[in-house]
């Protein structure tokens, strides 16, 4: 860690490491929490625990800490802030005191590296804000099959948000951006607890970092960033997966060769040509894989709740939630016979190409029996979920049309 990201943290014992933070509630396993196709070990463990600052959510690590987001959260438009989930590779999260927080803006495709304060970076630009779904790369890894090594995530590293902040554009524009520029590279305060686990560090193809979208947020659904979720400041870029969305940005540089750095070179790559991706990152592209940059159509169900029981003769009112990587949901259909058929759901409002997007669909009532409920959205750019998994190491962009199972009695 540099001198300039040492001198600003405030280096509390309670806040230093997560070491020195506990859950003030674990409520212990839940059977409701049991997502079926995650591997045993993952729903044995299924458990709420709540960090400082947050409702109970569902524990997958605890150093670091990953936290998803239980699914009856996902009814509202907007996720809670105190119900985001939370993501985490380094285990060192200080607490950064917003007076000392400064962000550097350098490299060598900059002319003129300067600082700022919060206070200026709110004042100094012009303020935007965007609704905009934070997706971890790896949603839904614990339903790969076979299973892969990785967070067993169920369905909930997710969720949606509105954003204020200002441009990223604005900020580079200030230090005077060379064309020699191909990427921007960032570098958040957190830490790893032993040295040779590397820090994370992500770039962006300077075209993505230019986009008018590309925002550094100060603020998340009108209130502060809450501190697992990046306060004081983190990157926000729109349309791809989270783990370019740096949180506690201490560090911006462009430059003019592409970053080689582990997060990059190593992690967060797909194989090429595997997915309908258009957003290319070619300074990073190799013969066999490319990162992960924007999400793929998807959905999900988020009532009713799988092996649920309906009366006879009473209508089932299925909803739920479609996105993808900016292109914007045309159609979401749904199936109440295990695919054989399939009906168009009713899209609530378009809260902009970067949203989820609410829907429902009305079963009249059903036959008794066991009942396979399915749902598929397609996007504008004519990409529709796929009825099989595109199998990858990592487990990224699982966009597999979910099955709930009904009982009706």
């Amino acid at each position: 860690m540099s001198f300039a990201r040492r001198r600003f943290l405030v280096a509390s014992a309670a806040g230093l490491a997560l070491g020195g933070v506990r859950p003030f509630q674990a409520l212990g396993a839940d059977p409701a929490l049991r997502t079926p196709g995650l591997p045993d070990g993952a729903l044995d463990s299924a458990r709420l625990d709540a960090l400082p600052g947050k409702v109970p959510l569902i524990k997958r690590s605890w150093r670091p800490p990953n936290f998803e987001t239980p699914v009856s959260y996902f009814e509202q438009a907007f996720t809670p802030n105190d119900a985001f989930f939370v993501r985490y590779h380094l285990a060192s999260i200080p607490e950064v005191s917003a007076q000392q927080w400064r962000l550097q803006i350098a490299g060598d495709a900059l002319d003129k590296p300067y600082e700022l304060n919060l206070e200026q970076l709110r004042t100094s630009f012009e303020q935007v804000e965007l609704n905009a779904l934070c997706q971890c790369s790896g949603n839904r890894r614990g339903l790969s099959d076979p299973h892969v090594p990785g967070v067993q995530w169920g369905y909930g590293a997710m969720g949606n948000a509105r954003w204020k902040g200002v441009r990223l554009k604005d900020v580079l524009a200030r230090a005077g951006m060379k064309k020699e520029a191909v990427e921007v590279v960032f570098d958040g305060a957190d830490g790893a607890v032993l040295d040779k686990t590397p820090d994370f560090v992500k770039s962006i193809p300077v075209w993505k970092a230019l986009d008018d979208n590309t925002l550094l947020a100060f603020e998340m659904n009108g209130a502060p960033l809450p501190h697992w979720n990046g306060y004081p400041v983190r990157v926000i870029i729109p349309g791809w997966t989270a783990t370019y969305w740096m949180k506690q940005v201490v560090s911006i540089q462009a430059v003019s060769q592409a970053y080689k750095g582990f997060w990059m070179a190593t992690g967060y790559r797909i194989p090429k040509g595997k997915f309908p991706v258009v957003d290319r990152f070619t300074t990073q592209e190799t013969e066999a894989n490319t990162p992960i940059t924007e999400m793929v159509v998807n959905s999900l169900i988020t009532t009713p709740r799988n092996e649920q029981t309906f009366a006879l003769l009473q209508p089932i009112e299925v909803k739920g939630l479609a996105w993808d990587g900016g292109y914007g949901i045309v159609s979401v259909d749904v199936s109440a016979d295990a695919g054989r058929t399939w009906r168009t759901a009713e899209l609530g409002t378009d809260l902009g190409r970067f949203s989820w997007r609410q829907w429902r669909f009305v079963i009249p009532a059903p036959r008794p029996g066991i009942h396979t409920i399915m749902a598929r959205a397609t996007n504008r750019a004519g990409c529709t979920q796929t009825q099989d998994l595109i199998f990858n190491p990592a487990g990224y962009h699982n966009n597999v049309m979910q099955r709930i199972n009904i009982q009706v009695a």
